[in-house]
Formats: structure tokens, sequence, C-alpha cells
């Protein structure tokens, strides 16, 4: 059995005792068959000795259960690593931070706890997934969408704390900002109630979010100050309709004026939905149509424009643009999508292609106006997780297919935000070509393009392949880590990485000697004074263990 760093094989073996007197002795595993399952499938460096791994997990069902183990981990000091369904695949997965924790798996605590229709709300356990509530509301007939991420199997708490989001309406599809009111336990074991939950018997506990006095709910959101057991989220009542339109830029330097007209039409609510941005004319599709894209044959495009397509520089030549203007085959498309009353949305769409009618030569592709229910037929049409369909088909990106033959075995996100401005797209991938060819490893998009999960600002996510190359994966690991150093010159960060690279990332956010992160380091200090929540969760490590890593 292996024992946590700084614990002793005799109070291990005792902590472990006490643990299974708590949830049951099939509850606490410890063998290296059941541990495999909270290893980080895409990392790196498995099967290297620095591989991060668990001494054991523990599955709870309860608060109660909950409490009984943080208290047993401070008795002994032991480390716990907490997730909720562990699925946080190119992020980390459910392998700990910290080598040796204790994974303390809240997937058994998976009960809707509150459903309320009329003000569009639930309250739920980490456990709940997104197919899980998706299938709660169908089977009840309730009108409420769920908006979920791509893919839909992790769980509404942990991808909320990790601050991830999906495709529906602004307030909603930022999963953290759709949070209203929590329950923590504390490292001490005691149970804490956020916002309007503070009040014994409050009524208004996911209706209103701040409460009276600091509004604390987020720092509790890529953190380890606490264990989150419930949590409150607003939902999207079910629409009367859906639409998509798609807008086609023709020239390469279109980006920043549309963007201009995006932020305008996104900021005055003309569309509601998540914009999505691909090219046609550099075959790299919206990502809606990724799945479509990769389970068939792949695109289908001529010799001369497949020839067109080799020693671009940073996506573009006159001679790649020239034949996309005489081919009427765009540079750039981006989709908006609409939710409303049918004929309100038809409206608000020729009004956004009014406003972009101000760049020459723009093209449009109507969608259809979707009156709810939807059809089998037009569900088959529509990117799934936009209409509040949890889907597993973001796994198409690693599979075996036609196009992609010789899979890889995972990958690493790199997702830093950036202005919202067409400028700035320019400039990262000026960024990221320059990068690929100092550390001479490959990157997934000759060009990046942004997501628009969130208001205001946009992401690039480029994701790193994991192969059985412990070199490759070496190098991979050091352009990650370049890319970072890089993009905090430009005055960019990453808003979320996989575990490995907690430290480097906070290390950047470096204003007036890491004011930030002495805070972190201050409230850990305070409320898990043992150090046992999380060791190195988002940068942030107990006393104990700081010293040796700065």
């Amino acid at each position: 059995m292996r024992v946590p760093p700084g614990v002793t094989a005799s109070d291990f073996a005792a902590a472990i005792k006490q643990f299974q007197a708590i949830v049951g002795a099939d509850w606490v595993f410890t063998s290296d068959e059941d541990l495999n399952t909270y290893r980080d499938f895409y990392s790196p460096l498995r099967g290297e000795p620095t591989e991060r791994v668990a001494s054991a997990a523990v599955a709870p069902t309860t608060v109660e259960e909950v409490q009984a183990i943080l208290k047993v981990a401070n008795q002994y000091s032991i480390p716990i690593y907490t997730i909720s369904t562990g699925r946080n695949l190119g992020y980390g997965g459910s392998a700990p931070s910290y080598s040796g924790s204790v994974v303390l798996d809240l997937k058994r605590m998976n009960r809707i706890l509150e459903v309320n229709v009329p003000n569009a709300y639930v309250l739920v356990e980490p456990g709940v997934s997104y197919f899980d509530l998706y299938r709660y509301f169908q089977d009840k007939g309730i009108k409420l969408w769920v908006d979920c991420p791509d893919p839909g199997w992790g769980g509404l708490i942990g991808n909320a704390l990790e601050r991830g989001s999906g495709y529906m309406l602004p307030g909603i599809r930022n999963h953290f900002q759709a949070h209203c009111g929590m329950e923590v336990v504390l490292a001490n074991g005691e149970v804490m109630r956020t916002g309007m939950g503070a009040l014994p018997n409050a009524k208004t506990w996911q209706e209103y979010k701040t409460g009276f006095g600091p509004f604390i709910d987020g720092v509790f959101s890529q953190s380890n100050f606490g264990v989150v057991t419930k949590m409150g989220f607003w939902m999207m009542p079910e629409p009367d309709a859906y639409l998509k339109g798609k807008i086609l830029l023709p020239r390469y330097k279109d980006l920043p004026a549309f963007v201009e007209i995006l932020n305008y039409l996104e900021n005055t609510r003309v569309f509601n939905g998540t914009p999505d941005f691909g090219s046609p004319l550099l075959v790299n599709p919206l990502i809606a149509d990724w799945p479509e894209m990769l389970q068939g044959d792949g695109p289908q495009i001529s010799p001369e424009h497949l020839a067109l397509l080799k020693n671009l520089k940073l996506g573009y030549s006159p001679e790649l643009e020239e034949y996309g203007l005489k081919n009427k085959i765009g540079y750039w498309e981006c989709s908006l999508t609409f939710y409303g009353p049918a004929k309100a949305i038809w409206e608000q769409w020729e009004y956004a292609k009014e406003k972009c009618r101000a760049i020459p030569d723009v093209a449009f592709e109507d969608g259809e106006v979707y009156k709810t229910p939807f059809t089998p037929e037009q569900i088959e049409k529509i990117h799934l997780p936009e209409i509040g369909i949890p889907s597993l088909q973001n796994f198409v990106f690693g599979a075996r297919s036609k196009l992609n033959p010789n899979p890889t075995h995972g990958h690493l996100w790199f997702a830093p935000i950036i202005p919202r401005n067409g400028e700035a797209i320019y400039e990262i991938n000026k960024l990221f070509a320059e990068v690929a060819e100092d550390m001479g490893v490959p990157i997934q998009f000759s060009f990046a393009l942004p997501a628009c999960y969130w208001e205001r600002s946009f992401i690039v996510i480029n994701g790193f392949s994991v192969t059985e190359d412990v070199k490759q994966n070496q190098k991979t690991m050091a352009m990650y880590t370049e890319l970072v150093k890089r993009c905090a010159a430009k005055g960019w960060a990453e808003y979320r990485s996989t575990t490995l690279f907690h430290d480097e990332i906070m290390s950047e956010y470096s204003f007036n000697n890491h004011a930030l992160l002495r805070f972190h380091e201050t409230v850990k200090d305070a409320v898990d004074p043992k150090g046992i929540l999380s060791a190195g969760h988002y940068g942030i490590w107990p006393k104990h263990l700081r010293g040796a890593r700065k």
C-alpha cells in the first residue's frame, strides 16, 4: 500500500481503518488496480517516476461522512485531494496535484435535491452529472435546459468550480457565474453555507446570490479552501424557438472589423448564444461542426485548394485568398445562435446581417427557425449542447478515424485569455508559430481561432498531443511552460490548465510581488492550518510545503 508523503505507515494504516468505518470497507480503495482509476489518463508523465498518483481513495455519500473523513485527515495530517466526478480530462483528470494524496471522491453524492421550474433553478450534490440532470428533466417532463460543456459526462459542481463553460445564454454558460449558493465543509469538518443559505430555513438560497456581507463564494472556485457539497444553479427555461445563422467573411484582414460588430451585437443582446468561429478556406470548421467532419471522410477539397494550404504564414497567402474569393469560400465564418420567440429571433438575425453588411462582400447562410419541442430530425442537425443535451461527441477529436488513423494518448489544453479584438487573434497565432518553431513541437492548428464562451474576452484553446515517446512529451511540456511565459509577457494568461502547470501559471500573476498568491496563502493558512486539502491546487500550497517550492 502506498503511503502519503510525510505520513508514517502506521498512522496511514490507522487512518484507512477509520475511513473504512466511516464509509464502509468497499468504498475505501488502496489496491493498484482500484487506484488506476484515479490516474490522469492524459498525463505526459504517465508511467514516469514523477507521475502524480493517489495513495488511496475514499468515497462518501453524505455530508456527515465528509466531515468525519476530514477530521481523521486532520488527526493524522493526511493530504486529501477532492474530486466530484473526476472527468477533468486534458486538465489533470482525477489525479491529485500533490502526489500521494488520498482522493476524496464525491461521485456517490449524486442527489438532485431541488428543482424549481417557475424560478428556473436546481440544487445538486457534487456527483450529479450533466447526463443525470438532463435525464431527470426528461423523465419528469421538466421544461428546463441544462447548459453543458463538451463533453457532458462531468459534474455540474466540479465544472463550475473549475470555471468551465457551455453554449447557451451568457449568464448561464459561464457555469460559476450561473451558480447561486453553496454548502462547504471546511478543513476542520465544520459546515458552512454561503449567500442566503447562511440564514436558517432560507427561502431564497438559490434565488439571490450574495446574501449579507462579503460575497465569498469565489474563494472556493479553483482553490483548496473547502469541500463543496451542495451548489445551486440557475437553469435556462425552454425557449419558444432556436435559430442559428452563419456569417462568411471573404478576406484575411476582415477579422478586426467583424469582431467589433460581433461585440456590439452580443453586448446589446441581439443574439444570445455562443458565437462560433471557423475557417472554410483553412479547413478549420466551427466547433459545432468538428464531430461530423471527423466521423466522416473528412473535408472534400480540390487538389488546387489542398496545394494552396501548404507553406502558409499565419494561415495566409494572397493566392489562397484569391482562390477563396474566386470560388466563394469564406476565409472566416462565424455562427450566431438565437433563443427566444420565433418572430423575434428571425428579426434579430436580420438586424445582425444588416450590421455585418458594413464588411465588403460579406455573405450569409440563413438557418431555419426550429420551434420547441424539436423533432428527432431537427435534433440531428444541431450541436447538442446548444439545446441542453449532453453529449460525448467531443471525443471524436482523439478517436481513431480516417483522418486520424494513429491517435495519440490524449492532450494538454493550453487556454489563454486574450482581448476581444481581431488584432489579438493574429498576434497570438504569431506567438504560437514562433514558439512552435523555436521548440520544434507541432501545434494542433496552423491558425487557432478563438472561442467565445465568455463575454468581453476571447479564449484561444490549443491542444498538444501526449504520446508514448518520453522525450517528445518532455519537449511538449517545455513548450507549454515557454508559452505560459511568453503569453504573460504579452499580458495574457491562462484561465485554467492541467494540474502539472498550476505553479508556473500562478507565478505569472505576479503584480506587486505576487500579492494575489500571498493573499491565497494567507487564507489557506487560516482556514486549513494543517494543509490537508488539495495541496498545490492552482498553485496554492500549505505552509509546510511552501518553502521548498520557491
